[in-house]
């Protein structure tokens, strides 16, 4: 397929080689799959032979595969340059190798040559091998994938002049990512994992992620379903992968049967048992579930994901006092995130727009002014920033409060957790005892990096912690405004102190936590537990996230009343979406992003309403709103997300390629922009996915 032309931004260095040798110094602290490629030119005016001046940027999914892929790309930029007063005299392409932890950079010079060379940690330059051009094509695949935009334009947002390409755009390109995946699937582990991955493992890392991540977004699964199978036959393990896949294609018989015949041979391999339990609690059967997941926490007790599973399966049975135990015993790790460019602000940035992805309905270039009109109680809601382990902690924590509400959930967090009050009672009268419940957990101290839990023979004291000062108690303070705080306190009851542990960071042993139906009465002190301090934080969160939301619905009921207009601005309604969406409230996140759009364009907001239009079933709704975020794409130098795409795959598979075609084509937007979005149901076609072919 013929790609749509993006404008090529550019930034501007001080000193013609200093980004090249920053990224050189940064090799060693890589730790993932290395950042974007970076795209370096040296450029002179036509006029003067001695000023030079370097401008680069970054990009993913070009074909990594061979030094001429790399120096076509950069012919590409060459000749197709607007810029006609100055001219290229050298081109660097510089792609990093995760594999053998090496820089694969091309070198061409105008006019004539062209050198490939390695560079490694240590700054030294290598002969670049076929194994390392196998290792870097399939790198830079994985990379397309994880560095992504989800339509939100979050990523996009984080990293300014990176051009994002679909590395796989037909089946030919397919077999080329699968054949080399195949090759190269047993050393997957070195490439890291997700941040809930304590230890990267054969099926889970960098790697299995990408395949299940590509299988899903392009609905290619009998292509994983062939990998998976021929991977198989060389280690049984590969069962989870390929029982995922099967799930994944509806064919659940098949997994079934394969999850069972396996689980008698691997009968504690936590990968297996994870799936199964998943599928169990999907399907509604939490009873079957849960003593698969309990066999999950005793083969892996260290894992984050085998404890949240548990407390999933918890949740869903409605056993919500063993489900807060469970997640008080979850190891928690530091988030550790993708690499990224660590370069010097640029002198200058030109982010050119090329004709073809002009739109003025979806422009959002001039929104930056909006930050200042942030309140700073909206400003300062820790939930947002949340990622890994800690997010995951947090989701389960608002779905136990929206099934039973926060001042059940206080209740049963105080049956269940020793209390400040009752501590100290506790320990005037018997200062001496110990027993289970002054002795922590033998969870995580603080939270420690993916795959780098550090062990330390020691018990933690308990502490008493106070309740942090609410935002209002501290707007107050600031002699900042406390809107609607008194209509506050009957609907959010503050969390009363409990006493709290930060627990040395040996592995959690599974604890004998008494699944009786009838449970264990906590009502005694000695049958009570000690809070671990992350947990006891995510309590103060969710109030704190509670406490802002009731004051948003309580204050636009007022308005509401008596006819008034409820004003914010648009980051403040995009923020009271995200919130309300945390909180599991969809219709109050629409509302807020629907006032959002009403002010001026934005992706994350339009990617709110996307979500709405995809639970309804409203297939135009949800292309009005593809059309958009394919466009914003677009303008900033993005030709693919992957999770727009699956949209697009999806919406063709349950409307029919003509019928999409058609609504896209009634849209009223310029010919061209609806163009770009023709290009992902092309992309859907060359795939032959269901429903493209009518």
């Amino acid at each position: 397929m013929a790609r749509v032309p993006t404008a090529v931004p550019e930034l501007h260095e001080d000193e013609a080689h200093s980004v090249v040798d920053i990224r050189t110094e940064s090799l060693a602290t890589l730790r993932e799959l290395g950042p974007p490629d970076l795209v370096h030119l040296v450029k002179q005016p036509l006029k003067s032979t001695s000023k030079q001046v370097g401008v680069y940027h970054h990009v993913t999914g070009i074909d990594a595969s061979s030094s001429a892929s790399l120096a076509a790309y950069m012919n590409t930029l060459i000749h197709n340059s607007i810029d006609k007063q100055t001219k290229v005299t050298s081109g660097l392409y510089c792609c990093y190798n995760a594999f053998s932890r090496v820089d694969m950079r091309v070198q061409i010079y105008i006019p004539g040559t062209m050198e490939s060379y390695c560079m490694d940690e240590r700054g030294n330059k290598l002969e670049a091998t076929e194994e390392h051009w196998l290792e870097t094509y399939l790198c830079s695949v994985l990379r397309a994938y994880s560095y992504a935009d989800n339509g939100s334009g979050d990523t996009i947002k984080r990293i300014i002049g990176v051009r994002r390409f679909n590395p796989i755009m037909s089946t030919e390109q397919e077999h080329k990512f699968m054949d080399a995946a195949e090759r190269l699937f047993f050393s997957g582990w070195q490439l890291g994992s997700d941040p809930e991955i304590q230890v990267p493992n054969l099926v889970s890392n960098h790697l299995t992620s990408g395949l299940l991540h590509y299988i899903k977004t392009t609905g290619r699964y009998a292509s994983g379903i062939n990998l998976f199978e021929k991977l198989r036959s060389r280690d049984p393990e590969i069962a989870s992968l390929l029982a995922k896949v099967y799930v994944a294609g509806d064919e659940e018989v098949k997994a079934v049967q394969l999850l069972h015949d396996v689980v008698q041979e691997l009968s504690m391999d936590y990968s297996l048992l994870d799936c199964q339990a998943e599928f169990c609690n999907q399907r509604g059967r939490g009873d079957l579930a849960l003593e698969v997941a309990k066999r999950g926490v005793i083969a892996a007790p260290s894992e984050f994901g085998t404890w949240a599973r548990l407390a999933e399966v918890y949740v869903g049975l409605e056993q919500w006092d063993l489900a807060l135990l469970t997640l008080n015993s979850c190891p928690m790790f530091t988030y550790q995130d993708k690499d990224a460019p660590r370069l010097p602000e640029p002198a200058r940035i030109t982010l050119p727009l090329a004709p073809e992805t002009m739109c003025e309905e979806i422009d959002d270039a001039g929104a930056t002014p909006d930050s200042e009109l942030v309140h700073p109680t909206l400003r300062r809601l820790a939930a947002g920033n949340y990622k890994g382990t800690f997010l995951k902690a947090y989701v389960l924590l608002t779905e136990i409060t929206k099934k039973i509400g926060w001042d059940q959930l206080l209740k049963i967090r105080s049956q269940v957790f020793v209390m400040e009050e009752e501590y100290r009672q506790e320990k005037h009268t018997g200062p001496g005892s110990k027993n289970a419940s002054t002795i922590a957990l033998r969870g995580n101290d603080t939270p420690q990096p993916n795959g780098h839990a550090e062990t330390v023979d020691e018990v933690a004291e308990p502490s008493v912690t106070e309740a942090s000062m609410t935002e209002s108690e501290e707007s107050q303070a600031n002699g900042e405004p406390s809107a609607a705080s008194s209509h506050l306190d009957p609907d959010v009851s503050k969390p009363s102190s409990s006493v709290t542990v930060r627990s040395g960071s040996q592995t959690p042993q599974p604890q004998p936590v008494n699944t009786d139906p009838a449970h264990q009465t906590y009502t005694q002190f000695q049958h009570k537990r000690l809070c671990e301090r992350w947990l006891d934080n995510l309590f103060m969160v969710l109030y704190e996230d509670l406490r802002i939301y009731t004051i948003w619905r309580t204050e636009a009921s007022q308005y509401k009343q008596h006819q008034l207009a409820y004003k914010k601005s648009a980051e403040e309604w995009e923020i009271l979406g995200e919130l309300a969406e945390r909180l599991h409230h969809p219709e109050e996140a629409v509302e807020a992003w629907q006032s959002c759009l009403s002010i001026r364009f934005s992706p994350k907001a339009m990617r709110g309403v996307l979500s709405m239009y995809e639970r309804k079933g409203d297939g135009r709704g949800q292309l009005n709103a593809l059309i958009r975020l394919i466009a914003w794409q677009y303008r900033w130098y993005s030709e693919f997300s992957p999770d727009l795409l699956y949209t697009m795959r999806k919406l063709i598979e349950e409307e029919g390629a003509v019928k999409v075609r058609s609504i896209i084509q009634a849209t009223s937007l310029p010919q061209h922009i609806l163009d770009l979005t023709h290009t992902y149901a092309g992309l859907c076609a060359a795939f032959r996915s269901s429903g493209s072919d009518g």
